[in-house]
């Protein structure tokens, strides 16, 4: 039988660009890991989630293992609001949601707010899980050029007059990360922030802002751009993924009332009730802010020696942006294919993510590259650029 007849047309669309995941190379074990944004095993608390898990257990019982969870779960959202604060979002009028991860949050923004008609805006390059779940609820993309203080924001501001000058489609949103970007590691400028707020609401679009490395300033922090939201325009992502866990799968979005209203109707009960309940139990009962800036500061190193070690090994040929934390760093190797560049990585033991899959036209990443300093240690650091510099040798 043809299953898949059965498939309504927009299902049929978002097939065709394959599944999701298609982007992460497959290493031997032995690899050195270049390509994955994941925390180092020793940013990851792990005595303090497994006491946390005991002690929950042993005063709670079954509670947190049932459906409705229990009361340590339902402190969560509180705890995260404080955190929230923290970041300088207030909650006055508005709501948040607690999510799977992040990337349930985008995906029931795209949800709630897409039409297959709609055209979104992205950052170029931009986050390519985000590029795979705007897919799913739409085929009509525009892209903006980003330099080294972030998106460019007189040029969006310039093809925004223009379209609306002509009657051409203007964005829905607009989807940023401008905090150590997800692939470039730079961050928007405070007045490109404000900018891009202001065009938001001179053009009626809104801005969906990922910040999951926002917490991961090696020094100073630049607000998020809801901080200084007063006109309901931005729907605010975020995420202990990096700071705590991954694997816990706590995010959040903060947004107006009516919005937070709409996504919860499609996330119903798919709550993670346990790690939602053992991630409040370790965020009340342990010293969160310390291990945050210990994360900070592990990082901290491990950026500062990725950037040593690319000058040290790299032709001078190749370019880099300078992030001041997060996870990546983006590389830029004119001429060179880093699709084909990946095959010979692996071979001699490094990985890394080439470009193009952060690009809604692949061909504009072809020579760029992505690196992760956050998971491979200081030695493995160093010999993986070493291995990618021998490959550039003519």
């Amino acid at each position: 039988m043809n299953f898949e007849r059965f498939f309504p047309p927009l299902i049929h669309k978002a097939l065709e660009v394959g599944p999701p995941g298609q982007w992460a190379p497959k290493p031997f074990s032995q690899n050195i890991n270049l390509h994955a944004g994941y925390p180092h095993p020793n940013a990851i608390p792990i005595e303090d989630l497994m006491k946390a898990a005991l002690n929950l257990s042993n005063k709670e019982r079954d509670l947190p293992f049932q459906y409705e969870g229990s009361p340590s779960k339902k402190n969560l959202k509180i705890l995260l609001k404080e955190n929230s604060y923290i970041r300088g979002i207030h909650l006055d009028n508005q709501k948040m949601i607690v999510t799977a991860g992040s990337t349930q949050a985008l995906d029931l923004t795209a949800k709630v707010l897409l039409h297959e008609s709609d055209l979104v805006a992205l950052e170029s390059p931009t986050y390519m899980e985000a590029i795979e779940i705007f897919r799913n609820y739409t085929s009509n993309f525009i892209s903006y050029p980003m330099d080294q203080k972030g998106l460019d924001v007189d040029f969006l501001a310039e093809d925004l007059a223009y379209r609306q000058k002509n009657r051409i489609q203007l964005p829905k949103l607009i989807y940023t990360v401008p905090t150590f970007h997800n692939p470039t590691g730079i961050s928007m400028d405070l007045s490109r922030r404000t900018q891009l707020l202001k065009l938001a609401e001179e053009y009626d679009f809104l801005i969906v802002e990922d910040d999951a490395y926002g917490q991961l300033a090696s020094k100073g922090e630049l607000p998020p751009i809801k901080s200084f939201d007063k006109f309901d325009r931005v729907i605010y992502l975020s995420s202990m993924s990096k700071v705590i866990a991954p694997g816990l799968r706590i995010g959040w979005a903060v947004a107006p009332k009516k919005m937070v209203e709409a996504m919860s109707h499609f996330k119903k009960d798919a709550d993670h009730a346990f790690s939602w309940a053992v991630t409040a139990y370790y965020l009340k009962h342990c010293d969160f802010s310390t291990h945050v800036q210990q994360v900070r500061s592990d990082y901290s190193k491990r950026l500062l020696f990725i950037k040593e070690a690319l000058s040290k090994y790299m032709p001078t040929t190749i370019h880099w942006t300078e992030p001041s934390g997060g996870f990546f760093i983006w590389v830029h190797l004119p001429t060179i294919d880093t699709d084909k560049l990946l095959k010979k990585a692996l071979a001699i033991g490094v990985s890394f993510i080439p470009g193009k899959h952060f690009f809604i036209d692949p061909c504009d990443g072809s020579e760029f590259l992505r690196l992760s300093f956050s998971y491979a240690d200081e030695e493995q650091i160093s010999k993986g650029i070493m291995f990618i510099a021998s490959l550039l040798e003519v």
